[in-house]
This record gives structure tokens, C-alpha cells and sequence, in this order.
């Protein structure tokens, strides 16, 4: 449910609850009061047969009560009861006597009431003189007396004190100051309901998210938020701890790159001090007439060019390797055929091979040829980046290296295995990083080399959109595996290397 939705939906709630309740409190309130749930309207009659005139009306009434009781002939007197009417009419109260069966006397303004047909029958023993009574739509309270207007019998009469009244004005008159104040509870109780809902759902997780904020801030970036909901505020607080995740990342990243930069500048200047320190020893050599003899002076010289290359090699390749890992080498791709170009580059290594008495195998060459979209020069960098690794580490015979290709589904996947003496498994996870060299097998005294070579092919690989890996078992050798995009994905064409720009 949405946030907005769920707002709409309270605030509805809130107001048809409070009329709900205050309408049902106000038919309680008449139900207490009068002890009938039948009906509103018996609320109004019951109220003003128990208060049927004011103190003022009461006080005439008991006037003519008291004539009623010790001189009943003086209300047959018309002007008598045209004063009495008078003093009513001011308090809006209005006067009828009846005479047996009919009406006497009938104030004008009740001129338009057939009062004959309403009035209550006589009740000589006054048992219930205050009561209401209903003429169409008109509403009367009053109080009355039955009396006799002579020692006979039969001439009774009744006096009647009548009041007209508007149901509700009246009863709201009174009934006001507590509807108020009921109604008023009753918004305050469903306003803090509405507020605990809201502070759970809102107000707590935008709490959690000040102080993440603080947190962060302060440079702490491990104060993890969890969504309790699916609406807004709960994507709002997922979305800030993702945020707050990436940024975590993002520095530890940071810190790592500062220590592979740390690493990478002591690497340098190890791999830099070796070669500088025997050029000047060899031209301190020189310069102090070490050299004496042609010969001396010849293998010095060639000493210091061979140095003064490994060099230029190590700078070459940082170099390379520098614009690789800034995403600032280009490549060219193109549509090679993979098994006659791995033939071709094991081709021109074919005499380090022979020095060496290296036997190359090839395993699982497919009768077809097999397309892959590549860049020549670079993947030609990595195949003999990686049989150059195998001729350094081999050192005993018979030394083989095997190459295989095979096809699995989109990828053309490449090996190149040698038998030499293998990784330390805890040492197989770092060789592709730059400068990394496994101790002893593959200390820089032994066999030399710069130390990028694997992570040259690494960042080649994967510019090409593949993937590389290593196997290795101590004793029996090491296993470099890549994979290549197919070209189109099929196998199929010519022998021919047709170059594509892609």
C-alpha cells in the first residue's frame, strides 16, 4: 500500500469515525438520559414532559393553579385570562381552558391548533400534569391542572400552560456544550491514534535515516538500515542503505587501490634498483680501468645494454599495462581463424623451443575452423606472454607445453599447459596481479621477467570480453585457460583471416 494511499485513507477514517462516534455518542447520551433506545424523538418528549416551562412560565402557571384550587369561577372570566395570556405570550408560552369537552378560552396564537382533539382526557387527581403533545408538525410542552369549576361534578375543567418548541433547537441548547466537548475527545483520541500510526510508519524509519546520515558524517559508514515496509519510506530507506553500501564499497576500493599503489611503487623501485645497481657497477668498472683489455671492456658494455633493456622492457610494459588499466588502449578487433593463428605464434617461437628441447602438443584441434573476434596484436601479446611463463619455470626434462581449443557454447576456449614444477595453492589466486611472483618457483632470480606478464594477459582477456583462469598442482605443472567471443557465434568460412573493424 502507497504512503499517499495510506494518508488518504487515515484521514478519511478519521473523519467518518469521528461522525460515526459522535452520532452514536449523542444517541447513548439521549438513551442515559431518557432510559428508551426506541427513538430520538421520545428523548425530546420525555425532556420536556420532566421540564416543560421555564421558572418564569412555572410561576403564572402556579397563579393559576392557585385560583383554580380556592376561586375556579374567576376563570371563566375572559379578561382575567387575556391578562394571564399577556404575562405567557412575554415568555412565549401561550394559555387554553377547557370547559367539559370543549375549549374556553384558546390564546390567539394557538388560533390555528384544534386543541379539542389533542388534548389529554381529564385526570382529576392530577397525577400527571406535565407532558407533550404533537399537532401535525407542531410541537407543544405543557403543564396542566383539572379542576371542577363548581361543586358540581360535572363542570370540569382543565387550565393548560403550553409552550411550542423546536425539537432540536432547544435540546441542542443544552445539549451543546457537552456535544462539544465529547466530539472534541473523541478528534483527540482518533488525532493521537493517527499519530502513533504515522510515527511508526514514518517518523521512526526518517529517525533511522537521521542518524545514518549522522553516522555517515562522522565517517562510520557500517550502520546498517533494514526496511520494515514496501512503500515509499521503506524504498526510501533500502535505497539509502544501498546508497550508504556503495559508498563503503567505493572507499574500501579506494583504499585498496592506495595500497596496490603503495605495492606497485615498491615493486618498481625493487625491480628498477637491480638493473640500475649493475649499470653503475659495470660503469664505475670502466671508469676505475677495470677494463683493461678489449675483451673486459666488450663484456662490460654488453653487460650494460642488457640491463639497459630489461629496463626499457620493465617501462614498456608498465606502460602497456598502465593504458589497459585505464581503459586507454584501443582495440581493433577482428575475424580470426583461431587454430591456424595459435599455430603461427607457436610457429615463431619454434626456435626457443628447439634451444630448450621443448616438445609442444596439440590436443583437441578442431577439423573445422573455429572464428573468434579478437585483436591480433594483443592476443598474440597474450599467447606468448603465457609459453614464455612456461619456458622460465620448466627446469627439468622432458619439458612439454600442450595447447588445446575447444567450443563451449558462445566462447572459444583456449589452454596452454606445461609440466613444469607448478603454484602453491595459496599462491594461485595472486598471479594474475602485477608484480606478483610466487616464492621460490617463481623468484625473479631464477627466472627472471618483469612480473606483469600475467596481468597484461589478464586485462587483455578481458577487453575482449572473456575470461581467464588458472589450474595448477604442485609437481605436475600449471594450466592457463581463456575464452574468446565467436565470431556470429558459428563455426564455419574459409582458412583464410579475414580482418573485420569492428
Amino acid at each position: 500500500m502507497s504512503l499517499r494511499f495510506r494518508l488518504l485513507l487515515s484521514f478519511t477514517s478519521v473523519v467518518i469515525v469521528s461522525v460515526i462516534l459522535f452520532v452514536l455518542s449523542s444517541y447513548l447520551l439521549s438513551v442515559a438520559v431518557t432510559g428508551d433506545v426506541r427513538s430520538l424523538n421520545n428523548f425530546y418528549n420525555i425532556h420536556y414532559s420532566l421540564h416543560p416551562l421555564s421558572e418564569e412560565e412555572e410561576s403564572l402557571f402556579l397563579d393559576l393553579k392557585y385560583l383554580a384550587k380556592n376561586d375556579p369561577e374567576q376563570l371563566k372570566n375572559k379578561q382575567l385570562l387575556e391578562q394571564y395570556n399577556i404575562k405567557l405570550k412575554m415568555e412565549q408560552a401561550a394559555l387554553v381552558v377547557r370547559e367539559k369537552d370543549s375549549i374556553f378560552y384558546t390564546a390567539p396564537s394557538l388560533s390555528g391548533v384544534d386543541f379539542s382533539a389533542i388534548l389529554p382526557a381529564y385526570d382529576m387527581g392530577n397525577n400527571v400534569i406535565r407532558n407533550t403533545l404533537n399537532a401535525g408538525s407542531r410541537f407543544f410542552s405543557y403543564s396542566k391542572f383539572d379542576f371542577y369549576f363548581s361543586s358540581d361534578k360535572n363542570e370540569k375543567g382543565s387550565i393548560f400552560v403550553i409552550h411550542e418548541r423546536s425539537p432540536f433547537a432547544q435540546v441542542i441548547r443544552r445539549l451543546l456544550p457537552i456535544l462539544i466537548g465529547l466530539f472534541a475527545v473523541i478528534l483527540l483520541l482518533t488525532g493521537f491514534l493517527l499519530y502513533r500510526y504515522v510515527t511508526r510508519k514514518i517518523i521512526k524509519p526518517l529517525e533511522q535515516l537521521r542518524r545514518s546520515a549522522e553516522q555517515i558524517k562522522a565517517g562510520d559508514l557500517t550502520y546498517e538500515l533494514k526496511a520494515v515496509s514496501k512503500d515509499e519510506v521503506g524504498q526510501l530507506v533500502q535505497t539509502f542503505d544501498q546508497m550508504r553500501q556503495r559508498l563503503y564499497d567505493s572507499i574500501q576500493l579506494q583504499l585498496h587501490y592506495e595500497e596496490n599503489r603503495k605495492q606497485l611503487i615498491s615493486n618498481i623501485s625493487h625491480d628498477l634498483r637491480t638493473p640500475i645497481t649493475t649499470i653503475k657497477g659495470y660503469a664505475e668498472g670502466i671508469r676505475d680501468g677495470v677494463t683493461n683489455t678489449e675483451e673486459k671492456l666488450n663484456k662490460y658494455v654488453a653487460a650494460i645494454h642488457t640491463r639497459a633493456s630489461d629496463m626499457e622492457r620493465l617501462v614498456n610494459e608498465l606502460l602497456f599495462f598502465s593504458k589497459l588499466d585505464l581503459k586507454k588502449e584501443p582495440f581493433s578487433f577482428q575475424k580470426l581463424e583461431l587454430n591456424s593463428f595459435l599455430y603461427n605464434v607457436a610457429d615463431e617461437m619454434s626456435i626457443e623451443f628447439h634451444n630448450q628441447e621443448v616438445e609442444v602438443v596439440w590436443e583437441n584441434r578442431p577439423e573445422q575452423p573455429l572464428y573468434v573476434l579478437a585483436d591480433r596484436e594483443k592476443l598474440k601479446r597474450v599467447i606468448m606472454n603465457l609459453l614464455d611463463n612456461c619456458l622460465k619455470y620448466m627446469n627439468q626434462p622432458p619439458k612439454q607445453i600442450t595447447v588445446a581449443t575447444e567450443q563451449q557454447a558462445e566462447y572459444a576456449v583456449i589452454t596452454i599447459k606445461d609440466n613444469g614444477p607448478g603454484i602453491p595453492e595459496e599462491a594461485l589466486p595472486f598471479i594474475f596481479e602485477r608484480f606478483y611472483r610466487a616464492e621460490p618457483s617463481r623468484n625473479q632470480t631464477v627466472a627472471g621477467g618483469s612480473g606483469l606478464g600475467l596481468a597484461i594477459a589478464q586485462q587483455i582477456v578481458e577487453g575482449h570480453g572473456g575470461r581467464i583462469s588458472a589450474s595448477s598442482e604442485l609437481g605436475r605443472g600449471t594450466s592457463i585457460a581463456f575464452t574468446l567471443k565467436l565470431f556470429e557465434n558459428r563455426r564455419g568460412g574459409n582458412n583464410n583471416d579475414t580482418d573485420i573493424n569492428c
